[in-house]
């Protein structure tokens, strides 16, 4: 299996093995998907749905990684990926009358939350659209790595 490239700009936080169905999970998930922090937080927190905690917590999770390991603002995050995967079902027996018993199945899913700071392109928009201010003899062309002038 490859390997995916670390981005600088994501921030990924996973919830394992959750007892709950990935229907209902994903229910949820989809409300939120491309929303912002704050927003999505706000949805989270009034729907009358029980999927809503774990996903929240989830949540609250992939922010605190995005502020303490790479430092970013929790105003400047968007949910860019949520994506729920069905786990292992975990298998019970019910005692029944006359001795039998009934299998009960008991669903898992996996959720992963990706968020994406967009303060960098929100940078990368004005520069873009200075360029067309400055002089006619000056504008910014690639040479490779570095940008020079023309």
């Amino acid at each position: 299996m490859r390997k995916k490239k670390k981005s600088l700009t994501e921030v990924s936080a996973l919830g394992q093995y959750i007892p709950m169905s990935v229907h209902k999970a994903r229910r949820v998930i989809d409300q939120i998907r491309g929303r912002s922090y704050k927003e999505t937080l706000m949805i989270l927190e009034l729907m009358p749905y029980r999927a809503c905690y774990p996903i929240l917590k989830i949540l609250y999770s992939a922010a605190a990684n995005a502020k303490h390991n790479k430092g970013f603002e929790k105003e400047d995050l968007l949910v860019w990926k949520a994506e729920v995967n069905k786990g292992p079902t975990r298998k019970k027996l019910k005692p029944r009358a006359r001795g039998r018993s009934y299998l009960l199945k008991k669903p898992t899913c996996h959720i992963s939350v990706v968020l994406k700071d967009i303060s960098y392109y929100e940078a990368y928009q004005t520069l873009y659209t200075r360029e067309k201010y400055l002089p006619s003899n000056f504008r910014l062309k690639s040479s490779g790595a570095i940008w020079d002038k023309k």
